[in-house]
């Protein structure tokens, strides 16, 4: 085969304005952000929608990708984009957010705007780790996963809690219309995720309510681990926490299947 016959099977997409990734190596949000940007050009959306990056590592968002993005305070995501959702009803909304600003403290906006049944499609990024603020244990941290704040792994017994299951936790709510799980942790995976936030995409395109994807990713730097080690935790040790599959279609309750 020589360089004529060679077929393209992937490439950057143009929202990416071709600077150099800031994430971390073998962070997982770089993918995530490659498959949003991919379903974004499918759809024609990128001169009709508002990326919404808070606090956290998803704020670098705005650093590179060609969109329109809003920054909102820690947490506080959802509430703004209700608030753009509901000026602008025809604008695409995408809130991207990690699990330290989801489940902590943006818990309360993220529960109230699914019961509300926002119009609006929400990645959730879940690392089980504050990523960039210092790798303090977050809400999802696993079960005797070491964290700055819990050295000597997360322990329930002594006052730490348990691992928060964002999906499980948002299926009982009536305003929730789509709820998937997914990981990027193999091709595979890739592929399953992408297909999970086009339906997310189409559940608002079709004002059909509240749509999110939780994906699990890897932090190598704050897991303290080599990228080829954190993927295998993800799958060895996150997925089994976290377990993968739809928990809502068409605001329907689903057992969870990949």
């Amino acid at each position: 085969m020589n360089d004529m016959d060679m077929i393209k099977v992937a490439g950057r997409s143009s929202l990416w304005d071709g600077k150099q990734s800031p994430y971390c190596p073998g962070c997982g949000h770089g993918v995530v952000h490659r498959v949003v940007c991919e379903l974004i050009e499918e759809f024609n959306l990128a001169d009709n929608c508002v990326f919404m990056a808070p606090v956290g590592c998803s704020i670098l968002a705005y650093t590179f990708l060609g969109l329109d993005i809003c920054q909102s305070a820690h947490g506080r995501t959802p509430a703004a984009a209700t608030g753009i959702k509901r000026s602008l009803p025809d604008t695409f909304v995408l809130a991207y957010q990690g699990d330290g600003d989801l489940a902590s403290i943006g818990m309360a906006e993220i529960i109230h705007a699914a019961n509300r049944g926002e119009n609006i499609t929400t990645i959730f990024v879940n690392n089980a780790i504050y990523g960039m603020t210092g790798g303090q244990m977050a809400p999802t941290t696993l079960p005797g996963q070491a964290a700055t704040t819990c050295p000597d792994g997360r322990d329930a017994s002594s006052g730490m809690g348990y691992p928060i299951r964002i999906c499980e936790l948002l299926q009982s709510l009536d305003g929730v219309t789509y709820l998937a799980r997914t990981t990027v942790h193999t091709p595979a995976n890739v592929i399953k995720t992408k297909k999970a936030i086009k339906k997310a995409f189409e559940v608002q395109l079709n004002r059909k309510g509240f749509s999110l994807v939780e994906v699990l990713t890897s932090c190598p730097v704050n897991w303290g681990m080599q990228p080829v080690e954190a993927l295998d935790f993800v799958d060895k040790n996150m997925v089994s926490q976290y377990p993968l599959g739809e928990f809502k279609v068409d605001g329907v309750c689903a057992t969870p299947r990949e």
